[in-house]
């Protein structure tokens, strides 16, 4: 199979250029003037488009057993919204049960991904530790994974403590794997909660009151300081306050290696919603972190402006009506997540380079490359390279659209930015040199998702092997 895509300006994270992109064998083969059209089967005409690499969502959770339900999008469901909107390949979360062994969880999620129509990798929960951990996150490592998420929320659940932090910390840095944060002081949570419930504050509105910006602060805070004192890479996952944004600012001006992420629905949607005299459509809102107020998405987009966020996700893990309703009378009982998958990256382009708060090339750097670089993807993801991946959006800046859960892909009865009209979508999605959604249809087939593994130690681990000796075990013992 062969596509030609014709009178293109090719947009990445780096430059701005007008060439031909011919497709192969899902893969770019040549990217130059005047390609004859006689070189490929097919030829599309992207006049007035962009061509720039498909998205890359690093953070998301399909069918995940949570709160006790099941996320709604399954890995097809999921997988086919998000090439509807312009994203390529996500990064899902394996997250083991307190005691369950982390390669039984693994073969578990690689079952359920089987239905991916998408490209896809996971990230690898520690969520309790024993002797046998260490050896299993060595295994977990060799198939590809390496990347280590840690909830420093949910207590009585998945939540961490320091000492598992320290352990994991340790562990990861050793086989060159990044950590990953959910950044918030679980007790404090825990007791917040329990103190509104008995004030009779039951209903959603509960939920931001119980987790303000300070918890969120503290946790991103501490998780830095233990990651830079043990010379670990450390990655927060959807930052969505100032305090938090100032405890990754010190660490990134201290010249460690930390990493903002935020959300697309943190950057637009307030706190108001969680007042909503409609407990449904609060409920429906629900998330962790929350939704702040709007001086924390100002700071958002001002981080996203010094290079403080460097990757924009989404969080997906969506919950039907029904589903909400089973925290009705107890808010800590609400399922947790949102929608995003198929409208993070109108979204971005619409209220970012709409509105000059960034560049196209930034664009790309938020919503695929940044990402493709810190999970040691690239050159393979994230670019317009010749021997890169065939993952490609042709961008129209022109075409609209309205979001709706009428019309969105996602297996959701309702989406959290419904009524927005976005200006600035992608007309056709290639993935895997095949287009597989053209002018508001998909084209997918089911299982056609390929796991793509990911090497240990991306190329920021360079100076930290100076700083700390990780190939020299007998140093980080004593």
């Amino acid at each position: 199979m062969s596509i030609l895509i014709k009178n293109a300006d090719l947009v990445t994270a780096d430059t701005t250029w007008s060439a031909d992109l011919l497709l192969e064998n899902g893969k770019i083969a040549r990217i130059a003037k005047d390609i004859a059209a006689s070189e490929a089967k097919e030829t599309i005409d992207a006049s007035n488009c962009y061509v720039m690499p498909g998205g890359i969502d690093p953070h998301t959770h399909m069918q995940l057993p949570f709160m006790g339900t099941v996320a709604s999008d399954d890995f097809f469901t999921g997988t086919r919204a998000a090439l509807a909107g312009g994203t390529t390949m996500l990064i899902d979360f394996v997250i083991p049960n307190p005691q369950q062994r982390m390669l039984d969880a693994l073969r578990q999620w690689q079952d359920w991904a089987k239905k991916a129509c998408m490209d896809y990798s996971f990230h690898m929960a520690v969520t309790w530790w024993d002797d046998k951990m260490a050896a299993e996150m060595e295994e977990v490592v060799k198939g590809g994974i390496n990347s280590f998420k840690h909830f420093m929320a949910y207590k009585g659940a998945i939540m961490v403590d320091d000492e598992i932090m320290v352990n994991s910390f340790q562990r990861a840095r050793d086989l060159g794997a990044i950590c990953t944060i959910h950044a918030e002081n679980g007790e404090l949570v825990f007791r917040k909660q329990q103190s509104l419930l008995e004030a009779g504050i039951t209903g959603p509105e509960g939920h931001p009151m119980s987790r303000p910006p300070e918890v969120e602060g503290e946790a991103a805070n501490r998780a830095i300081v233990l990651a830079n004192a043990l010379g670990v890479p450390v990655y927060i996952v959807h930052t969505s306050c100032k305090p938090a944004l100032e405890a990754i600012s010190r660490g990134r001006r201290s010249g460690k290696t930390v990493i903002g992420e935020a959300l697309i629905g943190h950057l637009l949607v307030s706190e108001d919603v969680y007042y909503n005299k409609d407990w449904t459509t609060a409920a429906a809102h629900v998330m962790s972190p929350p939704f702040r107020p709007p001086e924390h998405q100002e700071a958002l987009w001002n981080a996203l402006k010094n290079g403080d966020i460097q990757v924009i996700g989404t969080d997906h893990c969506v919950f039907k009506h029904e589903q909400k309703a089973m925290g009705k009378g107890d808010f800590t009982k609400i399922p947790n997540g949102t929608n995003g998958l198929q409208d993070r990256m109108h979204l971005l382009w619409h209220y970012g380079v709409n509105r000059g708060r960034i560049t196209m090339n930034e664009f790309v750097a938020l919503t695929s490359t940044n990402a493709a670089k810190i999970f040691n993807l690239y050159p393979r993801k994230g670019c317009l390279q010749v021997g890169a991946d065939a993952d490609v959006v042709i961008w129209d800046p022109q075409a609209t659209r309205t979001i709706s859960a009428k019309e969105h892909l996602q297996n959701l009865d309702f989406n959290v930015f419904e009524g927005r009209t976005v200006t600035g979508i992608n007309r056709i999605t290639i993935a895997q040199g095949k287009v597989v959604y053209k002018d508001g249809k998909p084209d997918v087939t089911e299982g056609a998702g390929r796991f793509i593994q990911r090497p240990a130690f991306a190329p920021y681990f360079d100076a930290l092997r100076q700083e700390v000796k990780i190939n020299q075990p007998q140093a980080v013992r004593r």
